[in-house]
């Protein structure tokens, strides 16, 4: 898959899960990879470089994008995968996730809109004004079925929906400029926490955080990425388009609507 050498790309929230395999997978594919996170000097990622960025600041967001800049004068792929409101589901003894929206924690409302929402906005604008210029690029935000159907709570959908707005947003006043935005809903991913609890789980059609990566390489390859600006993409189902495997050569089935 050795066909983004020159490329660089950058991951947010890459310290663990789904944004540390995207940054794995983008880096076999030979792009330089930035990753970006609140902890990721502490979790590096094999082949990468980690700037240590709370996605909630926008001063350390600024430097990291002027960092990247100043180094390689460029970004080709933007991965907004920062997110938040998955912590402290556990309030008091109450399994807080799946409450109704009036017993919900307030403080949910703003770790998915501001630390995942607004963090993709805020890093899509840096990105877009280099890419802009460089009349090139590809800006993929990592989303979920929750926007087009209801998944664990309101606020869940509420901001997954938000995200797909905006990338569809952004892709119309990015097409001029050959720039291709998509939102990329994954499956069932084995990630740090998820393994936690492989026991009480069926992960026969799973897919490794490696495999989101790849899925978003194959994009990045794509001469005809530009048709798809503004779509909602499945991961699994760019795998049997492009015809490749997860890490462990398996190709999991692309779920649909229904089946969520």
């Amino acid at each position: 898959m050795e066909n983004l050498n020159g490329k660089v790309g950058l991951v947010t929230g890459g310290s663990r899960g789904v944004g540390r395999g995207t940054a794995l997978g983008l880096a076999e594919a030979g792009a330089t990879v930035y990753v970006t996170g609140r902890t990721v000097e502490q979790c590096p990622v094999p082949g990468c470089i980690s700037i240590k960025c709370d996605h909630t600041d926008d001063r350390e967001v600024e430097a990291a994008f002027a960092r990247i800049e100043r180094e390689q004068g460029r970004i080709d792929v933007l991965v907004n995968n920062v997110w938040g409101g998955y912590e402290n589901m556990m309030e008091n003894g109450e399994f807080t996730w799946g409450l109704p929206f009036w017993k919900q924690p307030l403080w949910r409302w703003d770790a998915m809109f501001s630390a995942g929402v607004r963090a993709h906005y805020i890093a899509s604008a840096y990105a877009a004004r280099l890419m802009v210029g460089a009349r090139r690029g590809l800006i993929v935000n990592i989303s979920f079925w929750a926007a087009q159907k209801y998944v664990g709570n309101v606020l869940y959908g509420m901001s997954k929906a938000a995200t797909d707005k905006m990338t569809a947003d952004m892709a119309r006043e990015l097409r001029e400029h050959q720039v291709a935005v998509v939102s990329l809903y994954p499956g069932m991913v084995r990630t740090e926490k998820v393994m936690e609890a492989a026991a009480f789980l069926d992960l026969s059609n799973s897919e490794s955080p490696e495999f989101i990566g790849r899925a978003i390489a194959k994009l990045a390859m794509d001469p005809d990425v530009m048709s798809r600006t503004g779509e909602v993409l499945v991961a699994a189902a760019l795998a049997e388009e492009f015809g490749f495997d997860d890490v462990d050569g398996k190709r999991p089935r692309a779920l649909k609507l229904e089946d969520v």
